[in-house]
């Protein structure tokens, strides 16, 4: 008798899926899922009829069931308090999580309203005014909301992700000792600021084009809250603002976004003067964090990509936000 070859990972049967969805949640029988996306978790697009909706499974030994728990605590605070955000939908039972016996172990799943609009990084200007204004009604709701998850301070932004890097990479690098000397300089510099000044709460950590919907200029809804945690808010700020420089090259076009998403922001609510100083420095730790994530989870998933190559490019992108910002560690 041949026994079943173990797994790590593995993609879950769309049309079973969709049977599944179909009972747990009551949808009827015109019910179709189809593989969206397979990456860091694994993303089902469900149809039943007009309805729309997205199925998220989260890949083995990724996160606990509490870590998700306090993910969509933090989702269902931010839609009681009528926030632009993805919300988690519970199945007949009342139940939002579904334990899945996957070839590879138990795997957890939730399904998700759609975000309406669109997905673009070509936005406009006045959309960016938009994503500020929206990010900063969440950023009202998140202050002061604890979440029993990651606390990103420097240990876990940078000197943790440092050694995973160096693990997956040759000490010798060049990026890689790059990325040490960044962690060192920045964890320095991150002492330097007042902390009362700034605001703290649940962080998104992720927020930029792919993981917002933009309706007809009109409306943003944020979704994928896979990353987050406690933090200071302006972590989110200052993600933002970087991932817009890296997706525009003309820097006088990535000037007038910045801009109008910063002005739309402070329509809502206030950005303190502290918190306008971290903000060229706080992105260059989370992008050292997620470097060393996808150097943590490569086996996980499709990350072909992850190579020294891939390396030197993620780099350049934090360099050209240092000259940009005119920060030098050296």
């Amino acid at each position: 008798m041949t026994e079943k070859f173990p797994a790590i990972n593995s993609t879950l049967d769309p049309v079973h899926l969709g049977y599944l969805i179909q009972q747990k949640y009551g949808l009827s029988n015109k019910t179709k899922c189809s593989i969206f996306r397979l990456a860091m978790n694994h993303l089902y697009i469900i149809h039943d009829e007009e309805k729309k909706f997205v199925f998220r499974v989260y890949t083995h030994h990724w996160r606990t069931k509490s870590e998700i728990e306090e993910e969509l605590k933090l989702l269902l605070h931010l839609k009681d308090e009528n926030r632009q955000v993805a919300f988690p939908i519970a199945d007949k039972f009342s139940d939002y999580i579904q334990e899945i016996e996957a070839p590879e172990g138990k795997r957890f799943g939730v399904l998700f309203s759609y975000a309406k609009g669109i997905k673009t990084a070509k936005f406009s200007s006045e959309a960016s005014f938009l994503i500020g204004q929206a990010l900063a009604r969440v950023h009202q709701s998140a202050e002061h909301f604890e979440l029993n998850r990651i606390s990103y301070d420097s240990k876990n932004l940078l000197t943790d992700p440092v050694e995973k890097i160096k693990k997956f990479f040759n000490d010798g690098n060049t990026e890689v000792i790059f990325l040490e000397k960044l962690s060192e300089f920045l964890s320095h510099k991150f002492e330097t600021f007042d902390r009362q000044q700034m605001r703290y709460g649940s962080v998104h950590l992720d927020v930029w084009f792919d993981n917002l919907h933009i309706d007809n200029e009109k409306e943003v809804t944020f979704f994928d809250f896979d990353f987050c945690g406690n933090g200071y808010l302006c972590f989110d700020i200052s993600y933002f603002l970087f991932q817009l420089l890296a997706t525009n090259l003309n820097e006088e076009e990535y000037l007038t976004k910045a801009k109008s998403f910063l002005q739309g922001y402070e329509t809502v609510t206030t950005i303190s003067n502290e918190e306008k100083k971290f903000l060229s420095y706080a992105c260059l730790a989370v992008i050292t964090y997620y470097i060393s994530v996808q150097c943590d989870r490569f086996e996980f998933w499709t990350n072909i990509f992850l190579n020294e190559d891939h390396l030197k490019r993620m780099v350049g992108n934090l360099k050209r936000w240092m000259a940009y910002h005119s920060i030098e560690i050296e």
